[in-house]
């Protein structure tokens, strides 16, 4: 077919009837939706639940994909989508997307794959030229297995039947046709690589994104500056149903509270009258879940089913910190729980080890001034910052209670700050402990819940590491991290790192002890990082602060951090869902960033040249 399909003459506009989001069922299984009207359509027939054509095409934000069957169904819903978006743009791309033919010759017992090659083509007016070269020089950088991927460009179009007529009827459609390589396929049978096809797809997927961007470039004056906000700004139901599933199963069973001896006090006062020679014994909650059932909801959650590879990751690695979690409430209180745990948090890297060696050698300990107060002033004063930001967003709802079943200190727990009655905090302290709770933990976890998805507020995978780092952060801009403080933080990475390496209990309180942490100190950190058969994830709290200052020390901006609970490899994330407007900014800022005289400790904390230096 030749590359220019146009007819002088145009044919007056109907009306459309389309509101997005759109999506509708089509005779024979196909399906089309749309996200929002922007000037593209992807298109694909025939494709299968196998086929990377039609697995790309549907996590477009706008498409069309039938079988066989149906195509008078399917191009008269094409003509009303296009339609439909002409009457906001002046030209519309369609982008048929096609599987390459497999080559025939090879076969399990010979060592060749298929030829890692795409086909394109498109039609000759200007725009879908732009997008042809901006898709180009993307897909020439995709890099698959070792393998990077190579552009034929060919004159014929590859149009799917029926929509040819409709571009030679209609001058304002310009066309693209990309065929895609089936090197996800086992060669000479009809297995697939199921983690090599999610991979291209993905990458395919991004690389139409950046073609698209060069077609609206070319036909509008104010294009977005990146590609990823040409990605969905809706979530379809699937993605809010998966998101549901994760939710019940995250909510069927509290992980810290289920690893945290119920009985600490206790235990400190038997180790006490043994002369701190016999490891205590601690006692845990019933667990409130059965491992194995949860696991096995986990696993029956379809998570393809998003159509949003961005969020599919998202749910992916969700899935896997939880199966982690439940793996260690199944070892609770075996040597195996301490090696699942490193699973989770990882071990003491040089580093992080090396930064707390160095604080507790030059870092002296100072007496934290003025009286210690108790849990019910520290309830109260935490429900006074609660009802700060409660008046600038009702929806801070934020609860408070003194337990007698967990070991010294504060504990949030979903929106539930969790305060021990045997806490006891040096009046000094009270606001930089409060910030640490209320304007971090609490606070993250109802921006998250104002978002779309409530992953956001259980936290996605991995986010407790700089969500501890940010606590710390928090204490250190109003002024309240003392050196006894950042020498504790650098005591439980010790802890941890003695642990991993075999010390029991014992052992590390005398090695605690003698980094000069009086008895009671050693022994509650020793119990943390004891819990359960041995617990890593002690080590994150100096690890993330590590983080944090790193990220003030490039310049970086703290604000994706405020959307919920997220770790800091998902900042880009954050900015692209916020690009695409999945993402509401944050309803609540943290008290403390208003501060002059915090934001003066932040700039301080830029130019830091190490940990010991900054108090």
């Amino acid at each position: 077919m030749a590359a220019n399909l146009r007819r002088a003459a145009d044919e007056p506009c109907i009306q459309s009837g389309i509101e997005t989001p759109f999506r509708q069922r089509l005779e024979g299984g196909g399906r089309s939706h749309v996200d929002r009207m922007l000037p593209f359509l992807m298109l694909n027939r025939g494709g299968g639940a196998e086929s990377l054509a039609a697995r790309v095409a549907g996590i477009s934000r706008a498409y069309v994909i039938w079988p066989g069957p149906g195509d008078n169904d399917a191009v008269a819903i094409i003509e009303r989508i296009a339609r439909a978006a002409h009457a906001r743009h002046s030209q519309i791309l369609l982008v048929s997307l096609y599987d390459l033919p497999r080559d025939s010759a090879l076969d399990a017992d010979v060592p060749k794959l298929e030829a890692f090659t795409a086909r394109l083509s498109a039609s000759a007016d200007a725009p879908a030229q732009a997008a042809a070269m901006r898709l180009a020089e993307a897909l020439e950088k995709v890099e698959v297995d070792l393998r990077a991927c190579r552009v034929e460009h060919v004159s014929e179009a590859w149009l799917e039947s029926g929509v040819e007529q409709l571009a030679r009827r209609l001058p304002w459609l310009s066309y693209l046709s990309l065929g895609l390589p089936q090197i996800y396929r086992v060669p000479g049978k009809d297995g697939i690589y199921p983690q090599l096809l999610h991979e291209l797809e993905v990458s395919m997927f991004d690389a139409l994104l950046q073609g698209s961007l060069g077609f609206l470039a070319a036909i509008s004056p104010d294009p977005p500056r990146s590609h990823r906000a040409l990605g969905r700004r809706s979530f379809i139901a699937a993605a809010r149903s998966v998101d549901a599933k994760l939710l019940r199963v995250a909510t069927s069973f509290d992980f810290l509270l289920s690893v945290s001896p119920i009985n600490s006090e206790q235990a400190y006062d038997k180790f006490k009258a043994d002369k701190f020679a016999k490891a205590p014994s601690f006692r845990y909650r019933p667990l409130t879940v059965d491992p194995d059932l949860a696991k096995r909801a986990l696993y029956e959650i379809e998570l393809r089913r998003v159509e949003d590879p961005v969020l599919e990751n998202l749910f992916a690695e969700k899935r896997r910190e939880l199966d982690q979690q439940l793996t260690l409430l199944a070892c609770r209180n075996s040597r195996d729980f301490r090696y699942v745990s490193l699973t989770l948090y990882g071990p003491v890297e040089p580093e992080l080890s090396a930064s707390a060696r160095e604080i507790l050698d030059t870092v002296s300990g100072s007496r934290d001034l003025g009286e210690a107060i108790g849990a019910d002033f520290v309830r109260k004063a935490a429900q006074g910052l609660i009802a700060y930001y409660r008046k600038a967003n009702p929806d801070f709802n934020g609860r408070t209670m003194v337990r007698e079943d967990i070991p010294a200190g504060l504990m949030v727990s979903g929106r539930n700050l969790m305060i021990s009655q045997s806490t006891r905090v040096p009046r000094n302290r009270l606001d930089a402990l409060l910030q640490h709770e209320v304007s971090i933990h609490l606070l993250t976890y109802v921006n998250g819940n104002a978002q779309g998805l409530k992953i956001f507020r259980t936290g996605l995978a991995g986010y407790e590491g700089v969500q501890e780092g940010l606590g710390v952060f928090a204490e250190c801009a109003v002024g309240g991290l003392t050196a006894t403080r950042l020498r504790l933080l650098a005591a439980r990475v010790v802890a941890v790192e003695a642990m991993v390496a075999g010390a029991e209990f014992v052992e590390s309180y005398r090695l605690l002890r003698g980094e000069g942490l009086g008895s009671r100190m050693a022994f509650n950190v020793a119990a943390r990082v004891y819990r359960s058969g041995g617990l890593s994830k002690d080590a994150i709290y100096l690890r993330g602060f590590k983080q944090v200052l790193a990220l003030l020390a490039a310049g970086s901006d703290l604000a994706p951090f405020w959307y919920g609970k997220i770790a800091a490899r998902h900042v880009s994330v954050i900015e692209e869902l916020a690009a695409r407007g999945l993402l509401q900014p944050p309803k609540t800022l943290p008290q403390f960033l208003a501060s002059p005289a915090a934001q003066a400790r932040i700039a301080h904390l830029r130019n830091a040249p190490t940990l010991s230096q900054i108090i």
